[in-house]
């Protein structure tokens, strides 16, 4: 009965988080997120970002069961209820040659997932991720029109945007044989995406910058209205070299699914007050609402290769790429590349048996990241460059269930300073809490 209400509570915890996720904003302040559909979240666990954000190959870890969303075939490998919920954090440098640099820090839920036994070798795989996030606030300053070379007055262009969307999925992984799994996610996207700019004059009086008189400025907010179903598959394939020793072969995709999506489309003319801040708008000179379109993604492939030593090692390798060039918003194609992605990662466990040296049984991470990311920007190709560093702390294990805590750090780059561009420097710390325990065992009395 207290495995049955457990069950029920973190079930609760769930539906407030989807809850939570649903009325997110953004917590990116990225430039970049501005294009395509925002900053596509990697939808890994903080283990598996500790590693360099491997996954595709990797199933149990450190002899612990994982809920690795990136390849649903590994929820065939998965013998105990799992439950993972974590934290995330964002802090960020924004660098542009002649301007002074910016920092920005942001912090969200990242996930809550789970995942049942059914069978030996199978498992069910429910949750809620992030998919993707959009959050940038800048401006440009004009001066004069170039037309009248006496005019003085300031134009003041401002871009900005939140949103993001989020990712409800269901999965089932199975084992067929000793050696193969397969699996599947169907996945719910939904979320809003908004986009505003405004063009605003001002004067410059003895170095005060103030409103112009009389002079109506204009703004433009576009919003979409996303949702709509994708789906994921995934094979892996393991060859025993021993009873401790496997190497696997791994294979993920993602098919590229159309979403619906609600836009509307308004251009407002207004004043700004004597302090510079908005005024109530004047009219709208465009209102063009609910006008329905569709997304199409991107297909995705992902291969990976791994080798464990059970309770000792874990290394391997990811390589991702996905045809963003094919986006479309609205049966325009968004003029994007399509992206490739490098992993390299794994972890050591000195002793996972010892009882007296913890410190032995925590799980040590490394990794890199490669990214040609999907974005050109002012003829220049944005990569990201990253490192990554974790650690697994397993905490004393209570009437055969199992806790670990897995906190991992991504410190990389994105963007240059060639060519106006701007470069991003980054910190994301990643806090996952893993439960693994026996909910619905059938007990006998003899």
């Amino acid at each position: 009965m207290i495995k049955y209400t457990r069950f029920f509570i973190t079930l609760l915890l769930a539906v407030s988080s989807f809850a939570a996720f649903a009325q997110s904003t953004a917590t990116t302040s990225s430039p970049y997120s501005r294009y395509g559909i925002g900053d596509i979240d990697p939808q890994l666990m903080p283990q598996n970002i500790g590693m360099g954000g491997i996954g595709v190959a990797t199933n149990r870890i450190s002899m612990f069961n994982n809920i690795n969303i990136v390849n649903p075939a590994s929820y065939g490998a998965i013998n105990l209820t799992t439950i993972d919920i974590g934290i995330y954090s964002n802090f960020l440098t924004l660098s542009q040659t002649g301007s002074a640099s910016q920092k920005n820090s942001n912090f969200r839920l990242s996930h809550v997932a789970f995942a049942i036994p059914v069978t030996k070798r199978s498992a069910l795989s429910f949750g809620l991720v992030p998919y993707s996030e959009r959050g940038y606030n800048y401006k440009t300053t004009v001066k004069g029109n170039g037309a009248i070379p006496a005019d003085t007055n300031l134009t003041n262009y401002t871009y900005s945007g939140d949103g993001g969307l989020s990712k409800a999925y269901l999965g089932y992984g199975f084992g067929i044989g000793k050696h193969l799994l397969i699996g599947a996610n169907v996945s719910y996207i939904f979320g809003t995406l908004k986009d505003i700019s405004t063009t605003e004059i001002n004067s410059n009086i003895n170095g005060t910058i103030v409103p112009l008189p009389g002079t109506i400025n204009s703004k433009i907010e576009s919003s979409n209205s996303i949702a709509g179903l994708n789906y994921d598959y995934g094979v892996q394939y393991s060859v025993d070299f021993s009873d401790s020793k496997h190497l696997t072969f791994g294979y993920s995709g993602s098919l590229n699914s159309k979403l619906n999506s609600t836009s509307s489309f308004i251009v407002s003319q207004y004043f700004n007050d004597a302090s510079g801040n908005e005024d109530i708008p004047l009219d709208s000179v465009i209102n063009k609402q609910s006008s329905k379109t569709k997304i199409k993604l991107p297909l995705t492939n992902r291969f990976g290769i791994s080798f464990q030593s059970d309770g000792k090692f874990l290394v391997g390798a990811d390589y991702t790429m996905s045809k963003w060039s094919q986006l479309s918003i609205g049966g325009v194609n968004q003029g994007l590349q399509d992206s490739r992605t490098f992993n390299i990662g794994g972890q050591y466990t000195p002793n996972i048996a010892t009882i007296r040296n913890y410190l032995a049984s925590v799980d040590y991470r490394l990794g890199a990241i490669y990214d040609e990311t999907y974005m050109v920007v002012n003829n220049t190709r944005i990569k990201r460059y990253a490192l990554t560093a974790g650690i697994g702390m397993p905490l004393r294990p209570n009437n055969g269930s199992f806790y670990k805590i897995n906190l991992s750090a991504e410190v990389g780059r994105r963007g240059s300073l060639v060519n106006g561009l701007v470069r991003e420097n980054y910190v994301n710390i990643h806090l996952g809490f893993t439960l693994n325990d026996k909910w619905f065992q059938k007990y006998k009395f003899d």
